[in-house]
């Protein structure tokens, strides 16, 4: 174990001595491990701890653990409890994506304030194998097939050429002690899933998985950083940043192999999907003018050039118009599919917050989407033709203001609103026995 460790810091050209860490330590046996090789190369460190009060006593228990590693090592000792449940829930978002947020937020404003180097974590090798499956599952691009940096800004991974195995052995050889997560065991986060099901029959097929992967990730980091090197020389050729906007020839941009790509490359850092850039690429021999958007960043297909700039808030005033016979448009970074369908009384009905069936014989286009403005008004499905503000439909439902904000609206040709994207159709134009056709609107 101790072998992987001073591996990474000659590689990197780390003098730990004269660049003390900030260890994060969480009480499991890969952060004790750490503590335990920082304390005996005698570098200067301070432990920080987060307490997310997730896991009850558990969660009590973990955070006097470590209080009491730091008070025996003769270390700094930082800790800080989160709501968590509350931030996720107001951010909408995972509960770990939450903790992760959150800690790292915390984390740097210690290091900072404390004049500390690094903020040091104990992601080891099996960690970025199962970062790397993890986002082939999801879909990624090069980067993400090389696995977790060993130093990022101030982040810093010790770790990364040791396995779990080497971790384990050397915490049993030393007698070390550690707390254990329950939660690890369990397959109901898909990090676990993969770690107790995939990872397994790849090391049937490789037992040196770990040591493979390591050698591989290596060599894909150093392609990225070419290929890299390669499209930002290009890129100047193509790029002119005038004022608050870029624009990107269309010409030498077509002229190109693989445009797809380099247009990626250049519209990755502007929150652009690569399923969008392939959408763009698409259109740029097609009428002029339409607009694609990212969640901060609009392009316009122009005559000559790609404009991109940043999103302003009048921006998201944009209405997005549904003819006749349209199959597809965008908004706001998402793909809307339109699918006219003759009605049959056995058809089972999608419903979902992402898809919704309307009455086809109730509808006069074009349509439009937009976001939905102070005064908007609608029948509310399963209120008996009662009408209701948006408004008041929302401090209903308890909507946060994010939720609110970014609320859609799918308006029928009078004006009269049909859905409230996600949220509920309105009466007037639910599906009913003697329909004849629907129309399927379906978001992402």
């Amino acid at each position: 174990m101790l072998d992987p460790f001073l591996t990474f810091i000659n590689q990197h050209k780390l003098d730990l001595k004269k660049q003390p860490c900030l260890l994060t330590v969480s009480g499991g046996v890969d952060s004790v491990v750490m503590l335990h090789l920082y304390h005996q190369a005698g570098f200067p460190v301070g432990i920080a701890h987060c307490n997310f009060g997730l896991r009850g006593e558990e969660s009590e228990a973990d955070e006097q653990f470590v209080r009491e590693l730091s008070n025996t090592s003769g270390f700094p000792f930082y800790s800080k409890r989160f709501d968590v449940k509350s931030f996720a829930k107001n951010r909408g978002i995972s509960t770990q994506m939450a903790a992760r947020e959150l800690r790292y937020e915390w984390f740097e404003k210690i290091r900072a304030a404390n004049n500390y180097i690094y903020i040091a974590t104990a992601h080891h090798a099996n960690d970025s194998l199962e970062t790397t499956l993890l986002n082939l599952t999801r879909g990624t691009g090069l980067s993400g097939l090389h696995g977790i940096s060993g130093i990022n800004n101030h982040l810093l991974r010790p770790f990364l050429l040791a396995t779990k195995e080497q971790i384990l052995t050397y915490a049993h050889e030393n007698k070390l002690q550690w707390r254990e997560d329950r939660s690890n065991d369990s397959d109901d986060y898909k990090r676990n899933l993969i770690r107790h099901k995939v990872v397994p029959v790849l090391k049937q097929l490789n037992p040196s998985l770990e040591k493979t992967f390591n050698q591989t990730s290596a060599k894909l980091r150093s392609a990225d950083r070419l290929l890299a090197e390669m499209l930002d020389d290009w890129s100047a050729d193509v790029v002119v940043k005038a004022d608050d906007q870029i624009l990107i020839s269309k010409e030498k941009l077509s002229a190109e192999r693989e445009p797809a790509y380099r247009l990626w490359h250049i519209l990755q850092d502007y929150d652009f999907t690569y399923a969008q850039v392939v959408k763009v690429i698409e259109g740029l021999n097609g009428l002029s003018g339409k607009f694609f958007q990212s969640a901060s960043h609009t392009l316009l297909l122009d005559r000559q050039n790609l404009i991109v700039r940043k999103t302003e808030a009048s921006d998201f005033e944009v209405e997005i118009q549904i003819e006749e016979n349209q199959k597809e448009v965008e908004f706001a970074g998402q793909c809307i599919s339109i699918h006219k369908k003759s009605r049959n009384a056995n058809d089972d009905l999608i419903k979902s917050r992402s898809s919704v069936s309307i009455n086809y014989d109730k509808l006069i286009f074009p349509l439009m989407i937009r976001r939905w403005r102070v005064g908007d008004m609608f029948q509310p499905l399963g209120m008996n033709g009662r009408r209701k503000k948006l408004s008041d439909l929302f401090i209903d439902l308890k909507m946060d203001q994010f939720a609110k904000k970014n609320a859609l609206v799918l308006l029928n040709g009078d004006g009269e609103v049909i859905w409230v994207v996600g949220v509920r159709l309105d009466e007037r134009y639910k599906v009913q026995e003697w329909t004849t056709f629907t129309l399927q609107v379906t978001f992402g």
